[in-house]
């Protein structure tokens, strides 16, 4: 009952001006916003630009709100309508595998990234968050959305990810339940295809926690000293390796092993790396120096898909901001 009364309060005072009170109610909602955003763009920074282009649309149109439905409701609806903005102006973010097949061995050329190709990136871990939370932010789930337009995206989000009815959908959207069923119907139906049945965090729940270090350190490592059989040890025979914004990608235990003793085992002088965890699964960022005993700067955060207590794909970020996962940008 104080809870309430005191958001009553903050409501009343942000109404009337008060930003502070503003900021008080919105608070307790901002990394699950947050996270919507990510799921919407498929981008960490395009996630934090447009939850803070939702909320000063909020604060702004506060008084269109007065209190009707629940302020969650309320902020949805806004950081929903910014995402759906920014999808129809930048588009989808894509995997290299979105963009062509794999290739049988190791590309050398260095040719440079595609420029009009928008990726998709990493998402730092929720903390404390529930399984199912964490299988909302899965890599396969998030890029599987990326293939969606955007009203079917939202949707779909908004249905079975945050567990809002069709009717509350359709006035989020300002469309109809009609429209809204057909868009879940769709969106449904391109997902299901693009999704394992099997779910990350229903993977991790069935490995324990001494073999599951043992795949990231493992993993890490064979890297580290070059050592192409402990890394074979690892792998599914169908394992994928991908690397945005290279293009290119491979597919098959030789093609990954291939790029990994053409490439990262030495052509690379020296890693260093630390375990972390992104979009809910086991992740490791990697850097780089050029000798053992230098600097060594953040290369990519590396995420690892498991099948069984195998890794049947690496996704390595190359570039990718470490910053957002509480890592340095270097080790001296």
């Amino acid at each position: 009952m104080g809870q309430v009364s005191s958001e009553q309060s903050d409501l009343a005072l942000a109404c009337g001006g008060d930003d502070d009170a503003f900021g008080r109610l919105v608070e307790p909602l901002r990394r699950e916003l947050h996270a919507h955003c990510y799921r919407m763009l498929g981008s960490v920074h395009d996630a934090d630009d447009a939850l803070q282009d939702a909320l000063v649309r909020a604060w702004r149109g506060l008084a269109r709100f007065e209190g009707r439905g629940s302020l969650r409701t309320w902020l949805y609806t806004v950081a929903t309508r910014t995402c759906l903005d920014v999808v129809a102006a930048r588009g989808r973010r894509a995997l290299p595998m979105d963009l062509g097949p794999a290739s049988e061995h190791a590309v050398l050329d260095g040719a440079a990234p595609p420029a009009d190709v928008a990726w998709l990136g990493p998402y730092p871990d929720l903390p404390d968050a529930l399984h199912e939370q964490r299988e909302a932010v899965e890599l396969a789930f998030v890029a599987a959305c990326q293939h969606l337009p955007g009203n079917q995206r939202a949707a779909l989000l908004l249905f079975e990810v945050l567990g809002f009815s069709a009717a509350e959908i359709a006035t989020m959207m300002d469309t109809s339940t009609t429209s809204v069923n057909s868009a879940l119907a769709r969106a449904r139906r391109v997902v299901e295809q693009k999704v394992p049945a099997r779910t990350q965090q229903q993977t991790l729940r069935t490995i324990d926690d001494a073999r599951l270090r043992a795949l990231v350190t493992g993993f890490a490592g064979a890297l580290a000293r070059g050592d192409a059989d402990a890394l074979v040890a690892l792998l599914t025979e169908d394992v994928t390796w991908s690397m945005p914004p290279l293009p290119h990608w491979y597919r098959g235990v030789d093609a990954v092993v291939d790029f990994a003793v053409q490439v990262p085992m030495t052509r690379c002088p020296s890693w260093r790396t630390l375990p972390t965890s992104a979009n809910g699964q086991p992740a490791v960022a990697f850097y780089l120096g050029e000798n053992a005993a230098g600097p060594h700067t953040a290369w990519s955060i590396t995420v690892l898909t498991l099948r069984g207590d195998h890794i049947a794909e690496i996704t390595s970020f190359l570039g990718a901001d470490v910053t957002p996962f509480g890592l340095p940008a270097s080790l001296p």
